[in-house]
């Protein structure tokens, strides 16, 4: 199993034979010029939540891969009206077998709107299961106390925000990684907008001085997980 980053929040998990893209806003994104979103080609693409940093190049990508989208019902329904059908809507506490592991939708605290004013329903984090790994995908959120409900999932890996103002910034992530119980974290969501600008070698010892293993991949790398 392996993670590409593709900048803000944007990774493709490659688990099962599979693809599985996450919030995809790689075009409208100056620091991932070099990627053409032409040659992603994933079996699946998961939405956090309807804002634009999370959904710009979603119907383009769905359109030239015919990939499932894994969404709140709403942004299902809001698909519907785009003319998409391969939309598998789910619901916050909500789980499904999928043919490469179990997706289970879970609490984000964030908003969620379409980039037509749309509503977009609850936003949500994912956890994964997939060859005998468990990720946890938090999307945009708040420290949350409904995070402890997975400390007893044995995450092996978590991909947090950390670039604060929008999202929880590092002091609250290194909280979340305890709520959790993960010590193997994936930061996202920074640096992609002035307001989320993080000093990163700041950010790296704050969870070093936590004993957190924090990688900050550059775009277009890929970690094995």
């Amino acid at each position: 199993m392996k993670a590409t980053y593709y900048g803000q929040s944007t990774f493709e998990i490659e688990t099962g034979g599979k693809k599985l893209l996450f919030d995809p806003f790689i075009s409208p994104n100056p620091m991932a010029k070099a990627i053409d979103i032409n040659s992603l080609k994933p079996d699946y693409i998961l939405i956090s939540h309807g804002h634009g940093d999370h959904v710009a190049d979603l119907l383009a990508i769905q359109k030239n891969s015919g990939a499932v989208i894994i969404c709140i019902a709403e942004i299902a329904g809001w698909l519907g009206n785009q003319g998409v059908e391969n939309a598998h809507g789910m619901n916050i506490g909500g789980g499904f077998d999928f043919d490469f592991g179990r997706v289970k939708m879970v609490n984000a605290i964030h908003s969620s709107t379409m980039p037509d004013g749309s509503p977009g329903g609850n936003p949500a984090g994912f956890l994964i299961k997939a060859e005998g790994k468990s990720i946890y995908y938090a999307g945009d959120t708040a420290l949350t106390y409904d995070m402890k409900l997975l400390a007893e999932e044995k995450l092996d890996w978590a991909f947090l925000p950390i670039g604060d103002n929008y999202t929880m910034g590092a002091d609250d992530a290194v909280k979340a990684c305890d709520f959790i119980n993960c010590k193997n974290v994936i930061g996202m969501h920074y640096d992609t907008f002035p307001v989320i600008k993080i000093d990163k070698a700041e950010v790296k010892q704050k969870f070093l001085m936590a004993q957190l293993n924090l990688k900050l991949p550059e775009i277009g790398e890929a970690i094995a997980l």
